[in-house]
C-alpha cells in the first residue's frame, strides 16, 4: 500500500471541528451577555472551554462564577454570526478593535435570541438553542499572557427541547439533533450518521 503524500503546514488556527456554543453570563447588575465560542469539550458533568481574556464573558464569570452553555442547531448559524463580531466590553479592548470587533449592549436583540431564566444560576439561557446547560465555575487554568484561559465548569442542570429527546428517556435523539460546528472558521451542519460506539446503548 502506498502512503499518502504529506506536507508540513502551519495553519493560522487549529479549529479541527468543535460544536459552537453560546456562553451566557451576567454581571453584578444582571446585565446579560452572550459570547459565541468554538473551543469546548465535555467529560461527565464537566465542560471545559477556552475564553479570551479581554471579553465580558471571563470578567462576568470571575465576578459571579456561573454561566449557561447553549448549543445551537445548525439552522441558527446566521443568528450566531450576527453577534460574532460584537463584544459587551465598552470601550472595546484594543486587541478586539484590531480584529474588527464592535461594542453592542444587547446581543440577544441583535441576534434575534430570546433570554429565558435559569433555575440554578443567574445567567439566562437562550430559548432557541435545543440544548441548554446551567453551569458553575470550578477553576480557571492557563497563562493569561497567551490571550486566553481554560474554563472548567460543572454542569448543574440540562434543559433540552422536547423534540430532540427520545420519549420516556433522558437520551438525545441523535437523528433529530443537528448541532452547529465550527471547522477552520467556517460553519458546518447536517452531520450524517456513520455508526454507533459500543457504549451508545440506551
Amino acid at each position: 500500500m502506498s502512503l499518502p503524500d504529506m506536507l508540513i503546514i502551519s495553519p493560522s488556527v487549529l479549529y479541527f471541528g468543535t460544536p459552537v456554543a453560546l456562553v451566557c453570563t451576567a454581571d453584578s447588575h444582571a446585565n446579560a451577555n452572550i459570547s459565541p465560542v468554538s473551543s469546548l469539550w465535555a467529560l461527565g458533568q464537566t465542560i471545559v472551554l477556552g475564553l479570551g481574556t479581554t471579553g465580558c464573558a471571563l470578567a462576568n464569570l470571575r465576578e459571579r462564577e456561573e454561566c449557561t452553555i447553549n448549543l445551537p442547531s445548525a439552522d441558527l448559524w446566521t443568528k450566531v454570526e450576527a453577534i460574532a463580531r460584537t463584544t459587551g466590553s465598552s470601550p472595546v479592548p484594543p486587541e478586539k478593535t484590531a480584529m474588527g470587533y464592535v461594542h453592542h449592549p444587547d446581543k440577544f436583540a441583535l441576534g434575534g435570541f430570546t433570554p429565558v431564566p435559569s433555575e440554578t444560576v443567574r445567567a439566562p439561557r437562550v430559548a432557541e438553542c435545543p440544548l441548554q446547560l446551567e453551569c458553575r465555575l470550578s477553576a480557571l487554568h492557563g497563562d493569561e499572557s497567551r490571550g486566553f484561559v481554560l474554563v472548567d465548569l460543572t454542569v448543574k442542570r440540562v434543559h433540552a427541547h422536547r423534540d430532540i429527546v427520545v420519549g420516556g428517556t433522558h437520551h438525545i435523539d441523535t437523528s433529530r439533533w443537528h448541532p452547529l460546528f465550527f471547522i477552520f472558521r467556517e460553519y458546518f451542519g447536517d452531520a450524517r450518521p456513520l455508526g454507533r460506539n459500543f457504549r451508545a446503548g440506551r
